[in-house]
């Protein structure tokens, strides 16, 4: 028996060996086929463009190509529910919205999703939101804006890319800070929202800068303020909301690469320190600030972080704007 047992333990730690080293050739290897990127929003806003302009750079890093699939509706829960579920092995990212994913939690009256399901890569985009009205609209300022709501009632319907995003909680805002009512109308994205601005089926919305730029451009579309604390190179004659006489009104939205909370670390690391690469880079950079946003990356913890703080800090801005569920 003594002689038939040392050859099958060599073999056995051989194969175990094996196995490990295979593990780790696995590890090492990925990613070995396209990842998709999941975009809770559709075609056309800052979520989607954020999602392709990491997608464009981002595959010839990994060795891979990024295929960006949008998932538009819910409030982000539909995109949040297949990310959730998808497999835990890194070929299956989101990139989330601030405002579905900090704002949207506290009105959710049954949750479809959790932050434990949920594990940070990393924040690529930053960026203020805008404040864009129609054209023909008869107002060039905020304060213009203000005091046409208030001899109109009622009469103004804004946009949102839904109910409980930052676009929606910014225009609950400027309601309460200019005393005025308006008409919340809510789309599935910033991108619908946009095209019925441009056809004149809403008189304005906010929103982050990079969708809206070419239409400033044209003059299809006039910015009255940004939301930020600075005004954007981008826009250098947009006033802030603060320089405008409504301090009140300051929201900035990120935009933020999640992946399953299974997914192995040595993964994310990897998925972490390409994006850093990608978003740190100078064209990246450029891109992000003629767009009207700032490339912003943070690491797995830096990101985990402001989840937590933006958590708390909106629940407080949601209670006092009074907005709830629909």
């Amino acid at each position: 028996m003594k002689t038939h047992r040392q050859p099958f333990t060599t073999l056995a730690i051989a194969a175990l060996a094996l196995g490990l080293g295979s593990a780790a050739w696995a590890q090492g290897a990925y990613p070995t086929k396209p990842v998709t990127m999941v975009v809770p929003t559709a075609a056309g806003g800052t979520t989607d463009l954020s999602a392709r302009m990491v997608a464009q750079a981002l595959g010839p890093v990994l060795g891979q190509s990024v295929v960006v699939d949008n998932k538009g509706g819910g409030n982000g829960n539909i995109a949040a529910s297949i990310v959730k579920r998808a497999e835990a092995d890194g070929y299956t990212l989101f990139m989330q919205y601030s405002g579905y994913h900090v704002i949207s939690p506290h009105l959710t009256k049954v949750a479809q999703w959790a932050q434990s399901d949920f594990q940070p890569v990393a924040n690529v985009i930053s960026a203020p939101q805008i404040i864009v009205v129609r054209n023909d609209l008869p107002v060039k300022s905020l304060p213009e804006l203000m005091a046409y709501a208030k001899a109109n009632p009622g009469k103004l319907n804004y946009a949102s890319s839904g109910n409980g995003s930052l676009q929606h909680v910014t225009g609950a805002m400027l309601e309460q800070q200019g005393g005025i009512k308006m008409v919340h109308v809510p789309y599935k994205g910033t991108g619908p929202a946009l095209q019925d601005l441009l056809g004149g089926q809403v008189d304005l919305t906010f929103g982050t800068a990079p969708p809206f730029m070419p239409h400033i451009a044209s003059g299809k579309l006039r910015v009255l303020a940004v939301t930020g604390k600075e005004r954007l190179p981008s826009l250098p004659d947009a006033p802030t909301t603060a320089e405008a006489g409504y301090p009140g009104v300051n929201a900035t939205s990120w935009f933020a690469l999640f992946a399953p909370a299974g997914v192995p670390k040595p993964v994310v690391d990897k998925l972490t320190a390409d994006i850093r690469t990608v978003v740190q880079s100078a064209a990246f950079k450029q891109k992000a600030q003629e767009q009207g946003a700032t490339a912003d990356y943070q690491s797995p913890a830096q990101l985990g972080e402001k989840v937590k703080t933006d958590l708390a800090s909106w629940a407080s801005v949601v209670k006092s704007a009074k907005i709830e569920a629909e």
